[in-house]
């Protein structure tokens, strides 16, 4: 049996901004992005530790970032033509 919190995510680390240069590319956004200072507390990793999952639950992740994001975009496209 497992207690507390177990991690389930990307184990491949990439930043904010990586992120949301991918999504303007593929949702083909003239939107732009406004760099703000971080908070003091934010994490300098944002990579998840996913070794838990992998042992207790034997899981990994199947779905590459931007295949995932593809995915959601379409998902989210047809919800608003709904």
């Amino acid at each position: 049996s497992v207690t507390g919190p177990m991690n389930l995510g990307n184990p491949n680390e990439f930043t904010i901004l990586e992120l949301a240069e991918k999504v303007i590319k593929l949702t083909k956004s003239r939107s732009r992005i406004i760099r703000k200072p971080l908070p003091e507390d934010d994490p300098m990793q944002r990579q998840p530790d996913i070794s838990l999952a992998k042992k207790k639950l034997k899981w990994k992740p199947k779905v590459e970032l931007e295949d995932g994001l593809k995915e959601t975009i379409k998902y989210f496209k047809k919800l608003k033509l709904d």
